[in-house]
């Protein structure tokens, strides 16, 4: 399931413009090389696209920049939040940006197209998708019969099918009705019986609104792998043109959520001193909720990519017909960048 962002909070072209400037991509996407900060060298510009508007998932991010970890791994970071049109795959595709925070169902669907993308650490190690249904429906196969409403992204009807069979229903019993991202409000004038939506947000919203009026049906839960729902890419070329901007970037990033792991409260100041109309309250629900997601299951160092999990979602992504093809893995994934 992917985001679609009904705030343009950025003016993307003036951002390019500035990265242009400074020597990052669009214009600048051959910036000469550097080695490290530390070496007295000047850091290498990088730009991020988000995945979406800023909030506490991205929390690392803003720690990292506060603390400076991106400068002190040799890289100066552009963070781009994304605008209603903005294609982060596009924008990667066209080289005018370095990195983006990709949905891993929408990087399986740009991998189907020869986009050539790879995906170089998780941000989150857990599937975010979740299907939000009226607490009279204690299981999901409940829903048959009952309109569900989705946003119309492509892998939505994978994340309900998946649930609902994983519960022992049957999806075709149940009926669709594309909503967009009104999943709240729908949700809580009851004119839909559930929705999909992210139980990280719309999940968290919903529970303090209205407590005990919702089940959340998480699609881990119902026979999906642990995949990471959000995961830093960039084009295979970018890797192979400058591997220690990527580098640079992995290692910041890692040690900014490692800040937020050890002290989220931190966490939660970067980000709120850093972007304007956050509400704190929001801000400390949300975090407390994803920070079990952002370690591996069963443990392990933050932004791991596991193969066996990424095997398993990759089978799962066939099954449940998001692509026609099992993606490659392989050539998708490229675990080097990450800390040893």
């Amino acid at each position: 399931m992917t985001r679609a962002t009904t705030v343009a909070v950025t003016a993307l072209a003036a951002v390019l413009a500035v990265l242009a400037i400074a020597g990052a991509p669009g214009a600048a996407a051959h910036a000469p090389k550097t080695r490290s900060a530390a070496h007295g060298a000047k850091a290498q510009s990088a730009s991020l696209v988000l995945d979406f508007t800023p909030n506490a998932i991205h929390s690392g991010i803003y720690l990292a920049l506060k603390r400076h970890y991106d400068t002190a791994n040799g890289v100066k970071l552009h963070v781009i939040i994304p605008g209603e049109s903005t294609d982060a795959i596009t924008l990667l595709a066209d080289g005018r940006v370095n990195f983006a925070i990709l949905d891993i169902h929408d990087l399986a669907i740009a991998d189907a197209q020869g986009r050539k993308l790879v995906g170089v650490m998780a941000i989150v190690e857990r599937p975010l998708a979740a299907v939000i249904a009226q607490s009279r429906y204690r299981s999901p196969r409940d829903l048959a019969g009952q309109t569900v409403g989705v946003t119309g992204d492509p892998s939505d009807l994978a994340v309900l099918h998946s649930i609902v069979a994983g519960s022992g229903g049957n999806p075709a019993k149940v009926k669709t009705i594309t909503i967009g991202y009104d999943a709240v409000p729908d949700l809580l004038d009851g004119r839909v019986a559930a929705a999909t939506a992210f139980w990280n947000d719309e999940g968290v919203q919903l529970a303090h609104q209205k407590p005990g009026a919702f089940n959340v049906f998480r699609v881990e839960d119902y026979g999906a792998p642990p995949y990471p729902e959000l995961v830093v890419c960039a084009t295979r070329a970018e890797l192979q043109r400058d591997p220690s901007l990527a580098r640079g970037l992995v290692h910041a990033l890692v040690e900014g959520y490692d800040g937020v792991l050890r002290d989220p409260k931190a966490g939660e100041q970067a980000l709120e001193s850093q972007v304007s109309g956050l509400a704190a309250s929001a801000v400390s629900q949300q975090l407390t909720a994803e920070l079990p997601a952002f370690r591996p299951q069963g443990g392990g160092a933050y932004g791991t990519l596991v193969p066996s999990v990424l095997r398993a979602w990759a089978r799962w992504e066939l099954k449940f017909g998001i692509v026609k093809k099992t993606p490659d893995i392989a050539t998708m994934f490229d675990r080097s960048f990450l800390p040893r």
